[in-house]
């Protein structure tokens, strides 16, 4: 008896031990980001592609103020309400105190300074693409914003997606730094491959999502359901989307479509980041949307 019982405590703290090592927050490691130093301008342009400023800002923000990362805009999904947390340079109730590994843990590994998970409605699926020195670049820049001192408003999730640790399990299954599209065989399709699947995080509107909340890779830009309920999220994949590659460059330009339509929902802000970037950067999205296969 004593020994059964001696077996079942093995087995027992086993199966806890199992449990921390599945639910641990990994960070990045320090040593891969201690001697970078960032290039402001390139960090712009990241920044910009990246979308940051269209989930940080406040939710009335119009022109330059947008580029005040106080945060407050609310992201309905099925698990609950995401609040965007303020990320300007203030020392307090922004990221200014943090240190670059500490910035880059955050954003591509979803790890806070604390050692906490963030929930993945933070795109660090997308972000974990990132080398170390675009990361870098990126922090550069985000220095150069105002600083806000607006407190963050804690996110409206119930049980029990409440509980951070759980967010590990989630991360040992869909957080990977593999790109969907392994095939990217010209340069352009290389660049459009970094601006759909990292940088932009198209797949995070655009691809359905499993009954856990992954990306459905295998169905990747197929189209889904809209977050907030409202109609579909359209389908990017050639056998759905038939519009030409000069097409969809002038679409992220200038967010009119073929049929003379225009963009609609968070597309507008895609657009208006698209628009700030180069011919050739739109050019090699719509490179990369025509090499995907069929659907």
């Amino acid at each position: 008896m004593r020994k059964a019982l001696i077996a079942l405590a093995a087995g027992g703290l086993c199966l806890v031990g199992a449990g921390h090592w599945l639910t641990r927050a990994v960070p990045v490691e320090a040593a891969d980001y201690t001697s970078l130093s960032g290039d402001v301008t390139r960090g712009e342009t990241l920044f910009t592609a990246a979308g940051c400023a269209s989930c940080h800002h406040a939710p009335d923000a119009e022109g330059d103020a947008k580029l005040v990362l106080a945060g407050g805009q609310r992201f309905a999904s099925d698990f609950g309400t995401f609040i965007a947390p303020n990320i300007s340079p203030d020392a307090d109730a922004g990221i200014g105190g943090w240190s670059l590994p500490q910035f880059a843990s955050a954003v591509t590994r979803g790890v806070s300074p604390g050692g906490q998970h963030y929930y993945p409605a933070f795109p660090y699926t997308a972000y974990t693409h990132l080398p170390p020195q675009d990361v870098a670049d990126l922090w550069a820049y985000l220095q150069t914003l105002p600083a806000d001192g607006t407190a963050s408003q804690p996110h409206e999730v119930g049980f029990p997606f409440n509980i951070r640790r759980s967010v590990g399990v989630w991360k040992t299954l869909y957080l990977s730094d593999d790109w969907v599209v392994t095939a990217a065989e010209t340069p352009e399709v290389q660049r459009g491959r970094k601006l759909v699947e990292a940088l932009a995080h198209c797949g995070e509107c655009h691809t359905p999502r499993t009954a856990l909340g992954g990306l459905d890779r295998d169905r990747w830009l197929a189209g889904a359901p809209n977050p907030n309920g409202k109609g579909t999220i359209p389908a990017l994949t050639p056998d759905e989307l038939d519009w030409s590659a000069t097409d969809i460059a002038y679409y992220l330009e200038t967010g009119f479509t073929p049929d003379f339509d225009s963009a609609g929902g968070h597309m507008v802000a895609v657009v208006e980041n698209f628009a700030k970037l180069s011919g050739e950067d739109r050019a090699a999205v719509a490179a990369y949307l025509k090499a995907l296969p069929g659907g």
